[in-house]
């Protein structure tokens, strides 16, 4: 199937052009913005990053702005022609998807964190496109550099993927690959929208939040966080304090406009103020205006039970912790409708914070 005049499938590598054994251009030393080598080596310590996510022009500007990036450049990535040109890319005889290369420092920023960027900022479900720019060089992707980026870039794109469809997107069609040579793009393409402010970018996200699991060992050794779940009403109320066991195991509602998390915008996770269970992401966090803290979805179905309430003459869906049935708030449907229609109005006292 072609979109107009672009290919919408990827080329064999018997197909593709041959490509050269140097680039056919020159390329540039210093990064524009930040001053720093583009090409390697970089210092001890940094990391290396491949995404591909549209538009490299504006796919850039997302990463050179994130704190702990050392340097980034665009090129093409996940393709068979060496050192190819951009109308040969664009032609889709090379395989290639445009790409940006984030050098950064994990020290001062984890790749989690380049993930969610990367998932957030496009629509990882439209194949080869993405939005108005169509063929096989707009596709997602995302090329990891290690064995630790693969499993946690796997495991961010099963969460997100189950995330988008419960939010009613297609499936996820991002690829996930090793990452192999990456090729410079032409100096007037590097940091294009530092150099034309106005300039072109074609990337919209869909308005989900990615919540990226936590790495399987680091819930090995702390439990993820988890507190034992107490075995009678006794031990709650020595646990929590009396505002907490009224809203958490009596199903009590804090007053409007007073908990500590209504107005809270930090980066991290909310998890069960009983038992630790996490809960929601501070992705899938807006300003509702109702007076306690609003999430567009749960991190997770199995995260929460949901209960029909009928007291105080109203008919409600209960939100509990699934872990230990804890009473959390309720859900309705007045939520955004551009992500996915549903309000979670969650007492801050049934919450504790893990900031990012």
């Amino acid at each position: 199937m072609v979109f107009g005049q672009y290919e919408s499938k990827m080329i064999s590598a018997d197909s593709a052009l041959p490509g050269r054994d140097r680039p056919a251009f020159s390329i540039p030393e210093r990064h524009a913005v930040l001053g720093t080598p583009i090409q390697p080596p970089f210092p001890d310590g940094i990391e290396t990053a491949v995404f591909a996510l549209g538009c490299f022009w504006g796919a850039e500007r997302l990463f050179w702005r994130l704190p702990g990036v050392y340097t980034t450049a665009v090129g093409y990535a996940g393709g068979h022609t060496p050192n190819p040109t951009y109308e040969e890319v664009c032609s889709g005889s090379t395989g290639h998807a445009e790409a940006v290369l984030v050098a950064f420092d994990p020290a001062k920023l984890s790749y989690e964190s380049l993930l969610k960027t990367f998932f957030e900022e496009h629509d990882p479900t439209q194949g080869m496109r993405q939005g108005n720019d169509v063929g096989t060089q707009y596709r997602s992707a995302v090329y990891y550099t290690s064995d630790d980026q693969e499993g946690i870039a796997r495991a961010a794109a099963e969460a997100y993927n189950q995330a988008l469809q419960r939010s009613g997107f297609p499936a996820l069609t991002t690829e996930l690959a090793p990452a192999g040579p990456f090729y410079y793009a032409e100096e007037y393409h590097q940091q294009y929208l530092h150099k034309v402010p106005d300039g072109y970018c074609g990337l919209a996200g869909t308005g989900v939040p990615c919540a990226i699991p936590a790495p399987a060992e680091a819930q090995a050794e702390s439990d993820g966080g988890l507190k034992p779940v107490a075995g009678n009403d006794e031990e709650w109320r020595g646990r929590l304090s009396s505002q907490q066991y009224a809203v958490l195991r009596q199903a009590g509602t804090e007053r409007p406009f007073t908990g500590q998390y209504v107005d809270l915008d930090d980066d991290g996770m909310y998890r069960c103020g009983a038992c630790g269970n996490p809960l929601f992401d501070s992705g899938a966090k807006y300003h509702s205006g109702c007076g306690w803290p609003s999430f567009t979805d749960a991190l997770a179905p199995e995260a929460v039970e949901l209960l029909e309430d009928t007291s105080h003459g109203m008919v409600r869906t209960e939100v509990r912790c699934a872990r230990c049935q804890s009473h959390l708030g309720h859900v309705f449907d007045d939520g955004p409708p551009d992500r996915g229609g549903r309000r979670w109005c969650i007492n801050s006292l049934s919450l504790d914070f893990d900031k990012r």
